[in-house]
């Protein structure tokens, strides 16, 4: 691996054997969409999840019942569980779980809920949680108060 630093590296010096060819490189992996039946459908032009080679990337969940399509009732912790039963589906379907996943991303509506979101998020981890961010967002779509983004990283299909 060569590692580049410094402004006197962008004077044009290449490595020695020079850089490989695009015909070396590596054509990226095919880009398969993942959905789930157990899971709301999109909300808009976007996938579930879209799985390239190893990685899958999970769109962003809300705490929705795939059932009436609606927020569930209750608070952090109800819409909390539903975003992760509802991202546990799409892993599923990708044939992967929760323990293939190695970066998360939260989007709170009030990070004044951190603690309860935390608490429920933490059951889904018992082993080796993941990387995450947390951060407090304006407005989440269909007025939610959380939404969580996954990448899970797995067996090839």
């Amino acid at each position: 691996m060569l590692v580049v630093g410094g402004v006197g590296a962008l004077s044009g010096c290449a490595p020695e054997g020079g850089f490989p060819s695009t015909s070396d490189r590596q054509a990226a992996p095919p880009l398969e969409v993942v959905e789930s039946s157990e899971a709301p459908p999109a909300i808009g032009p976007y996938s579930q999840a879209i799985r390239a080679g190893h990685t899958v990337y999970v769109a962003g969940q809300l705490g929705i019942d795939p059932g009436s399509g609606d927020l569930v009732a209750g608070g952090i912790r109800e819409e909390t569980r539903q975003a992760m039963e509802n991202l546990g589906a799409v892993l599923r379907a990708a044939g992967l779980g929760f323990e293939h996943v190695v970066l998360s991303q939260v989007y709170l509506q009030d990070v004044e809920e951190f603690g309860a979101m935390n608490e429920v998020y933490g059951e889904y981890f018992r082993d080796a949680p993941p990387a995450r961010a947390t951060v407090e967002v304006a407005r989440l779509p269909r007025d939610g108060r959380v939404e969580i983004q996954m990448t899970a990283v797995g067996p090839a299909p």
